[in-house]
């Protein structure tokens, strides 16, 4: 059993958690949270168990088999982060380094001017809020834990940062180890 999966999840005030069975083709167990930063659903497999008793939620293994074991902890860290990302929320910080490297946004439209001989247009999903200061620093957020950090990886995966000089798009903080040029005699 889980050491992770045994933890119950506080649910803080002023958050809903739902839970209910479905059928069909994405036959499982649906868990719906909606609390201040916004709404969030997700199926789980119909091999764990799910109830809301009191303030907080509780995940059981409804069979002994290796995938409902591996679903047990997963499940209940997927709503732990469900539950964070409606009441504070997720965000990831991106740098943008290089000459004439920037970011504008035109509706929910990230626009990167990345040295390309091209722009790069790059679509928000849903939920997703962006933020551009001086141009080269973007902060993406949202309540979905997944959907921000997916998002934070297509826009970095458009100029990764290169070792030799070190321009790019990077998360702030990483770091990147730096090459040596060729050497002219």
């Amino acid at each position: 059993m889980s050491r992770i999966g045994k933890l119950p999840v506080a649910i803080p005030a002023g958050v809903k958690v739902g839970v209910e069975r479905t059928g069909g083709k994405t036959a499982g167990v649906k868990v719906s949270v909606e609390g201040p930063k916004g709404k969030l659903s997700k199926v789980f497999a119909p091999v764990v168990e799910i109830k809301v008793e009191g303030a907080e939620v509780r995940v059981t293994p409804l069979e002994s088999s290796r995938f409902a074991g591996a679903m047990h902890g997963t499940a209940r860290a997927i709503i732990k982060n469900m539950v964070t990302g409606v009441t504070q929320g997720y965000s990831k910080k991106l740098e943008i380094e290089g000459v004439g490297f920037k970011a504008t946004l035109k509706g929910n439209v990230l626009d990167l001017a990345l040295g390309y001989s091209h722009p790069i247009l790059y679509t928000l999903p849903a939920g997703i809020k962006v933020d551009i200061q001086e141009g080269t620093k973007v902060e993406i957020s949202g309540a979905d834990k997944e959907a921000v950090g997916k998002v934070a990886a297509e826009v970095k995966s458009y100029y990764p940062v290169e070792p030799y000089k070190g321009k790019g798009v990077r998360l702030v903080g990483q770091f990147v180890r730096r090459k040596e040029g060729k050497k002219t005699a």
